[in-house]
């Protein structure tokens, strides 16, 4: 994915450089950091749903930030199970502070980027987050603020929804069903982004 503001940057992270790849739309109206899925499994910050989730939040007016997790691509370091590379983003959160000063920061991440993202809400204040095929039934996912969404495949045969429901709803969230889209949401990229961008209440600035 190629859009037009890119940087690719290198900052310096807790086990060495991280691989950082920024969408500036000018005049952003907020930050969002965007989490791949599990790095032992092929996920990189390239994953098609993570590119989903920066362009469509691009176009919303945000600066979409993606990270390559320790050990992927460029960036140094080998898989920490989620808490080393809550760490990475938190660095890559205060990068973006001290280059943007205190513009309102998203969470978005897929799979088990999601879960590090739901790790890093606990550490700093953002102003939503957004949760795309949760990998709740693989990781021990924190507690999330109310203003969260989440978006699941009705045919996830990875994260079952059944497991994502159960998760939600103690915590009073609402989970958007895509109907017959499964964990990766193969062919159903058009439809997610279309979901994202009606969900006026988690991308619109209150």
């Amino acid at each position: 994915m190629k859009l037009p503001g890119q940087q690719n940057l290198s900052i310096a992270g807790p086990a060495g450089n991280l691989e950082v790849v920024v969408n500036d739309p000018g005049a952003a109206r907020g930050v969002a950091l965007i989490a791949h899925p599990h790095p032992l499994y092929g996920g990189t910050l390239d994953n098609k749903v993570v590119q989903t989730l920066a362009k469509t939040l691009y176009g919303q007016g945000y600066l979409a930030v993606r990270m390559n997790f320790r050990g992927v691509g460029a960036s140094d370091g080998v898989f920490d199970e989620g808490r080393g590379e809550t760490e990475d983003w938190l660095v890559v959160a205060q990068e973006m502070r001290s280059r943007l000063g205190s513009l309102p920061i998203t969470l978005a991440g897929f799979s088990f980027g999601a879960f590090v993202q739901t790790r890093v809400a606990r550490r700093l204040e953002v102003r939503r987050m957004i949760l795309v095929g949760a990998a709740v039934n693989r990781f021990p996912a924190e507690p999330v603020p109310p203003h969260t969404l989440v978006v699941h495949g009705e045919e996830d045969d990875v994260v079952p929804l059944k497991d994502v429901l159960d998760w939600a709803r103690p915590q009073g969230l609402a989970v958007v069903v895509l109907p017959g889209a499964g964990h990766f949401f193969h062919g159903r990229l058009l439809d997610l982004a279309r979901v994202l961008n009606n969900s006026c209440a988690c991308l619109r600035d209150s």
